[in-house]
């Protein structure tokens, strides 16, 4: 089994800057922000004939099956909170009542264990949390009715196991893992550590679990693929979440056996995103960024039913996102 995580002080250097500030850049470009030599083709959303359906789901359907005939037997919701303590005082949890998740993965809690609010224990589902070792940043949790094999938070790396930014539950068919992928910060200050260390290594941790059972990776990954995950692709090139070296390690991953849930039933859908920023009425305006995801590994496909984006529901930054299988 992956090592357990180890403690280790981040140091004010290496903490993430503001994934918030980040990201309005997109709203500013959508207001005539900064100007760009012509894109190239791939830096443009791709034309699709006319009539293309571009629609996708964003309300659970208990009738969608696989493609040979099962109905779901399992729901898995994935949620940026952007804050676990004020998403549970705007009635977050009410989430878990209203749509009945078998699992709800849930990132960016901003909450070490030690000041984890009365209200997180909820009747019906285990709880397991990994925190940063600085208080109010990343970390992630999960909720889950099934109580799983083994509970690990981190990969086994020092250097990435102290913010609170993995937890992997073993489950009797596959492997939960639940991330919040490090935001290369404003100014791309975070790059080379995302792009060079984070990414490698988080990549052979997959790898590692998938060789052992099939694995299901959710969370805000904070990277939006292609042009079509983000509402202005030309004029963020450069923007943390769509540069070219963070685009390309997850089309690596991609490569290597695992397969993005939602492009792979849903390859032309269109204005699909799950992230907002809260500046410059960017949600009303659906101004927003693809960065939440359901990764299978490859012989998952086969039990796949659906992939949603719940838009409409509020709380976070971020919306859920809900995967469906049958299982």
């Amino acid at each position: 089994m992956p090592a357990k995580r180890k403690s280790n002080k981040a140091s004010s250097a290496n903490e993430e800057p503001e994934a918030k500030q980040v990201k309005v850049e997109e709203a500013g470009a959508s207001n005539g922000g900064a100007k760009t030599s012509k894109p190239k083709k791939e830096d443009s959303v791709e034309s699709l004939p006319e009539g293309t359906d571009t629609s996708f789901p964003t309300a659970f359907n208990p009738d969608k099956e696989t493609a040979d005939g099962r109905k779901a037997t399992l729901k898995i919701t994935s949620w940026n909170v952007n804050g676990l303590r004020a998403w549970m005082k705007g009635d977050g949890l009410s989430y878990l009542k209203t749509h009945n998740p078998d699992i709800l993965c849930v990132q960016e809690t901003k909450c070490s264990q030690a000041k984890l609010p009365k209200e997180s224990e909820v009747e019906g589902y285990h709880s397991y949390w990994s925190s940063a070792d600085t208080e109010g940043y990343a970390g992630t949790g999960m909720y889950t009715k099934t109580k799983p094999i083994t509970v690990t938070n981190g990969i086994g790396i020092e250097k990435h196991d102290n913010e609170g930014r993995t937890i992997t539950a073993e489950f009797d068919k596959f492997f939960l893992v639940t991330s919040y992928v490090p935001n290369s910060g404003k100014g791309l200050v975070r790059l080379d550590y995302r792009t060079k260390e984070w990414d490698t290594d988080f990549q052979e941790y997959l790898k590692k679990l998938d060789a052992k059972k099939p694995v299901i990776l959710c969370g805000d990954l904070n990277v939006a693929h292609t042009p079509a995950d983000l509402k202005n692709p030309k004029t963020n090139k450069k923007t943390a979440g769509f540069t070219e070296a963070e685009r390309e390690q997850f089309t690596n991953l991609l490569g290597e056996g695992f397969v993005d849930s939602f492009r792979e039933l849903y390859p032309n859908a269109r204005d699909c995103f799950s992230f907002w920023t809260y500046m410059m009425n960017a949600r009303a305006k659906n101004v927003g960024w693809r960065l939440d995801y359901f990764v299978l590994s490859e012989r998952l496909k086969s039990d796949l039913c659906d992939s949603i984006i719940q838009q409409s529901i509020m709380g976070s930054d971020h919306c859920p996102i809900m995967l469906s299988m049958a299982v």
